[in-house]
């Protein structure tokens, strides 16, 4: 940031009274612009036939990762909810038709500014179709998951809490909600 955004004046990098981390303060106006971290929110799609549960994933056709595959998400939007954004953004990428469930995972990514959020769905029918930013959209039950080619770390750390999750609830357990945090050192599947 090099202005402000009420003034236009130059801004300066430095600690604010009563604060203790470095922001952007207006070097006029003393306006104080607070930065934090964006929202990535999404779903965990899932559909069961006769048992066999299989999750639908979206091949990216944007970067960063295109090619790779990923959970439908994307980043919040201001004046929305994380709800209405998981609903929206699987709507944009698969066209997919689910009923939302509880908030499934929260992962932290620092490094990027980053919180992820994902939400388990219900598929409602199989009506799905790449949107704009998919190049292709499919359900993978867990031994066809293409686990080398999981476009993000958070994406694959939500499917394993997932998969891990499934078998406690058919041993008659429940969904868990999971956190994690990601810091540099992680990788991409």
């Amino acid at each position: 940031m090099k202005f402000c955004s009420d003034c236009a004046a130059p801004v300066a990098l430095k600690v604010p009274a009563d604060d203790t981390r470095e922001r952007f303060v207006c070097t006029d106006c003393g306006t104080i612009h607070y930065q934090n971290p964006n929202m990535v929110v999404g779903t965990l799609p899932i559909w069961n036939i006769a048992g066999e549960v299989k999750v639908l994933l979206c091949k990216r056709a944007i970067e960063p990762r295109y090619g790779f595959w990923t959970l439908p998400a994307g980043f919040m939007e201001n004046q929305e909810t994380c709800r209405q954004a998981a609903q929206r953004e699987t709507i944009e990428e698969s066209g997919a038709n689910i009923e939302l469930h509880e908030l499934f995972s929260v992962l932290s990514v620092p490094h990027v500014d980053q919180v992820h959020l994902f939400y388990r769905a219900t598929l409602v029918d199989l009506n799905y179709l790449a949107g704009i930013e998919s190049l292709e959209v499919a359900l993978f039950a867990e031994h066809e998951i293409p686990w080398d080619e999981i476009a993000f770390a958070t994406v694959g750390q939500t499917l394993k809490f997932f998969f891990e999750d499934l078998k406690k609830v058919r041993a008659g357990g429940q969904f868990s909600l999971h956190e994690h945090d990601f810091y540099k050192s992680h990788r991409p599947n």
